[in-house]
């Protein structure tokens, strides 16, 4: 099957996002794509991050979910993508992952779990992590994918718990911030958890010149097998069960491995 990362800098404008996220949908169902992976903060995303992030803040029922379904159902895709979840009476919001089968119908939640508070930045201050006990896998035409967001990726702990519950392909949706040396981690880190997991990865960032690009699909050698890089667009590559299968069977360090991942 094939997967495609969407790649866009998103700003304030809600509207003007969700209609960047709709042109990259049809684009990526128009090659063939069976699932998108939108990036983190696609519905709304500010240069400073403050009081504007959790005023924008909307409900899982709320317009941007509903037309990220609708996208989903339109152009018969599962669709993945990220939005500022607005929490009663609290002053901070969930950084949430929505997916979405190519029916419209909701696969599932994540809210993520690691805090950006790296870097000079303090994503605690607004946004409020989730539980480790809720990780989310779902399956598309029998693959099962599991969700992490951006600063997640560099914790391997987590991606080998997602690998735990059955993940062959790892979909990272990210807001990778630009820095020295960032585009570098990036990469370095999509592929070691490739390579570590025996796992797709399919990490889709925001375009400069906020955040870093190059998004990617990584197989379970590490390989990029589509890849973009500053610019808006969508990458798509193949994600193939026998090639998984082959990789594990060289490579099974899964089966060998000698620590188990819990919780705290």
């Amino acid at each position: 099957m094939k997967v495609a990362c969407a790649q866009y800098a998103a700003g304030t404008d809600k509207d003007a996002n969700l209609k960047t996220l709709g042109e990259q949908v049809a684009s990526a169902a128009g090659q063939g794509a069976r699932a998108v992976v939108a990036p983190e903060y696609a519905m709304f995303l500010s240069a400073h991050p403050d009081q504007e992030m959790v005023d924008a803040a909307e409900p899982l029922d709320g317009p941007f979910a509903t037309e990220v379904a609708r996208l989903a159902r339109e152009h018969r895709v599962a669709l993945v993508a990220e939005m500022s979840e607005r929490i009663p009476g609290e002053p901070r919001i969930f950084n949430t992952v929505v997916a979405y089968e190519a029916d419209g119908r909701r696969l599932g939640t994540y809210r993520k779990l690691h805090m950006f508070d790296a870097f000079g930045w303090k994503e605690s201050d607004w946004v409020r992590p989730g539980e480790p006990r809720d990780l989310l896998t779902f399956t598309v035409d029998g693959v099962t994918f599991g969700v992490l967001t951006c600063y997640d990726l560099r914790f391997p702990e987590l991606a080998r718990a997602v690998a735990d519950q059955g993940a062959q392909v790892l979909v990272i949706p990210a807001a990778w911030v630009a820095g020295p040396r960032k585009e570098d981690h990036w990469a370095t880190l999509a592929r070691a958890r490739a390579i570590e997991n025996t796992a797709y990865v399919v990490a889709a960032g925001q375009a400069p010149p906020m955040c870093a690009g190059h998004s990617m699909v990584v197989d379970p050698m590490g390989v990029p097998v589509a890849q973009l890089g500053e610019t808006p667009g969508i990458a798509v590559g193949e994600v193939s069960a026998e090639r998984l299968d082959a990789v594990r069977t060289r490579n099974p360090c899964l089966a060998h491995r000698r620590f188990r991942v819990t919780p705290r």
